[in-house]
């Protein structure tokens, strides 16, 4: 069941924040939004964990000026502390991606612990 609630809410917020190119481009907004223990299976089939994907994110100078477009963003709450959000995401590169992400409450509040992309193209969806 889908549910808008103020945990799913709260895990859109922090999804929607990490698109924006100048959460990307900073170790630390970027940083502030990952679980501790945060892994990702990304788009492009490599496995990154959280000291992998900021240095990734941040290194690449100019990177990441657009922000990629979110679609079809739903979320339920798994548990008092877990969230599931699934989307899509077009880059302005023209690469879409079917997006899964589980979002956990911790004393900082709702971090990214896992997050997985699965590229796709029109009509294949």
């Amino acid at each position: 069941m889908l549910e808008r609630n103020a945990a799913v809410e709260a895990a859109i917020e922090g999804e929607l924040r990490l698109l924006d190119p100048a959460i990307r481009r900073s170790p630390e907004r970027l940083g502030a939004l990952l679980h501790p223990e945060f892994h990702e299976f990304g788009s492009s089939g490599r496995l990154w964990d959280r000291a992998s994907i900021i240095a990734e994110l941040t290194a690449v100078p100019g990177a990441g000026t657009r922000p990629m477009t979110a679609s079809r963003m739903r979320g339920v709450q798994l548990a008092a502390d877990l969230v599931h959000l699934t989307f899509d995401t077009e880059g302005h590169n023209g690469r879409r991606a079917h997006r899964s992400s589980l979002w956990r409450r911790s004393v900082d509040g709702w971090l990214l612990y896992f997050h997985q992309g699965t590229p796709f193209s029109v009509g294949a969806e």
